[in-house]
């Protein structure tokens, strides 16, 4: 048999467990026995680890997205869609990508575009958080194992505070997201009346929020504003907050509460903050003041972007163009028109991506940061990996590693296989469109739309691996596996590199 056939059988097989358990129960409580033995038979079903849930829980949530977008009410000409084209919008909702087949203004009716809304939110969030949210707001205890989840996704020490911080994502998100949706409204309502206006902002602010890219204003995306310095403000702020991570914004909070108190100054402030959120920050500002700079001169005098634009316009263009390719899939410049020299660091923005626990993809400003340290920490001949005088252990150095090479080597794999997919496409083309799917940004250098089969579904599978993480699976296959003597120490033996 096959992978995909053993999963889906073994999946079956823990179904009908949960059906037989059911009717067993049902049975002896019309016999009118008490059960007591519930736990012990629920006991018997394999519980699903953390990694599981969220493979299979963003797998499934494509699946029925598809199935819904797929339905002739969902589609403006009222009829079926076609499933790949379904598949697809469906995967790059979910895993906020925003890289597209058909375009969304004209292919859906209002329910279809209510639908993808939904799976963007649900996407930007996580399974995990939504899920359990849910079982929160219907006062339902959180089990251990649900907790165990809520913990390894938020990369906390403790369980202590987990639905403290769980309901601090979603309320900050929804706060964030209706300021972004007043900004947008100040401009949208104007353009296209009340009604369709609110719908407008409302949508693009939770779409930039999550860093999704997805948009209704037809094949352009935000070209026709440009110039416009509230868009592309709105814009910004919420790419940026949504990239930084959930945890940075707690932290950042509590300092800003602190130092508007006047409890703390800003400099010692500053100090105490964690290692992660001073790494964030402090790569975000640099990859966003560096990536402004390079799109400012490398496009100045490009015709096709920059060159026909104003001083202001062409630094306001260059500063989007860097924060976008941070994983959001808006463009005001047209893609398939820069240098190839932008279009080559682009992917280089678009592999880093955004920060850890927020709605941004790629392999991560902080994973970079701690290979760039490690590096350096080994030509300095130092032994430990260190930063802001404090030491980064073993493990998270190796994690880090692992997870740029995986990048490295999905994005390998995809611009090989999407080359043979599409014989006509150019080595540049390919990269940029498979670097752009495998981080969830969405730009587009014009090849997506024009994908055959095969390539749709490669594009497919590279948006949901890139958003799970490129070595999720891996690790899940290998947790799987029953090893003896895992803690058994082998001999050393040396070998040379380098």
């Amino acid at each position: 048999m096959r992978p995909c056939e053993i999963y889906v059988s073994h999946h079956h097989k823990l179904l009908g467990q949960y059906f037989t358990v059911a009717y067993q129960h049902l049975n002896r409580y019309n016999e009118g026995k008490y059960i007591k033995k519930v736990e012990e038979d629920m006991k018997s079903i394999k519980k699903w680890s953390f990694t599981q849930v969220m493979v299979f829980g963003f797998l499934a949530l494509i699946l029925v997205g598809a199935c819904i977008l797929m339905l002739p009410i969902c589609n403006a000409n009222g009829k079926w869609l076609n499933f790949p084209d379904a598949l697809f919008t469906s995967c790059t909702c979910v895993c906020v990508t925003g890289l597209v087949t058909v375009v969304p203004a004209f292919q859906f009716t209002f329910l279809g575009k209510l639908v993808m809304l939904f799976l963007i939110q649900v996407g930007g969030w996580g399974v995990i958080v939504c899920v359990t949210y849910v079982l929160v707001l219907m006062k339902v205890k959180l089990t251990i194992q649900e907790r165990v989840m809520l913990q390894n996704y938020f990369n906390r020490d403790s369980m202590r505070g987990l639905v403290g911080i769980l309901q601090y994502v979603v309320k900050g998100s929804l706060v964030v997201e209706g300021i972004g949706a007043l900004g947008y409204a100040c401009r949208f309502i104007p353009q296209f009346g009340l009604l369709r206006g609110v719908w407008y902002a409302v949508f693009h602010s939770i779409s930039a929020f999550c860093n999704a890219g997805v948009d209704l204003l037809g094949e352009s995306s935000l070209a026709m504003y440009a110039d416009d310095v509230l868009i592309n403000t709105v814009t910004a702020f919420l790419i940026i907050a949504g990239g930084l991570g959930f945890m940075v914004w707690r932290e950042l909070a509590a300092f800003i509460k602190k130092a508007a108190k006047k409890e703390t100054g800003i400099r010692q402030g500053l100090k105490k903050l964690s290692l992660h959120t001073k790494l964030v920050l402090l790569m975000t500002i640099s990859l966003l003041l560096g990536g402004t700079l390079f799109f400012f001169i490398v496009e100045y005098n490009n015709p096709n972007t920059l060159g026909p634009m104003g001083f202001f316009q062409k630094l306001m263009a260059s500063f989007f163009q860097s924060v976008t390719t941070r994983t959001a899939g808006f463009f005001t410049v047209p893609q398939d028109q820069l240098r190839e020299v932008s279009r080559l660091f682009s992917c280089v923005l678009m592999y880093i991506g955004g920060s850890p626990v927020g709605t941004a993809g790629g392999v991560k400003t902080v994973t970079v940061a701690v290979v760039l340290l490690s590096c350096g920490s080994i030509l300095a001949g130092h032994e430990d990996t260190e930063c802001f005088r404090r030491r980064i252990p073993m493990n998270i150095v190796r994690t880090a590693l692992s997870v740029c090479i995986g990048g490295l080597l999905l994005v390998f794999v995809g611009i090989i296989a999407l080359m043979v997919s599409e014989p006509e496409a150019t080595a540049m083309q390919a990269a940029y469109e498979v670097v752009s799917a495998t981080a969830t940004v969405g730009l587009t250098a014009g090849l997506t739309p024009k994908l055959h089969l095969a390539g749709k579904y490669i594009i497919i599978a590279l948006m949901y691996m890139g958003r799970i993480g490129p070595i999720t699976i891996p690790l899940m296959i290998a947790g799987s596996i029953k090893r003896r003597n895992e803690k058994r120490k082998l001999p050393d033996e040396h070998i040379m590199v380098g």
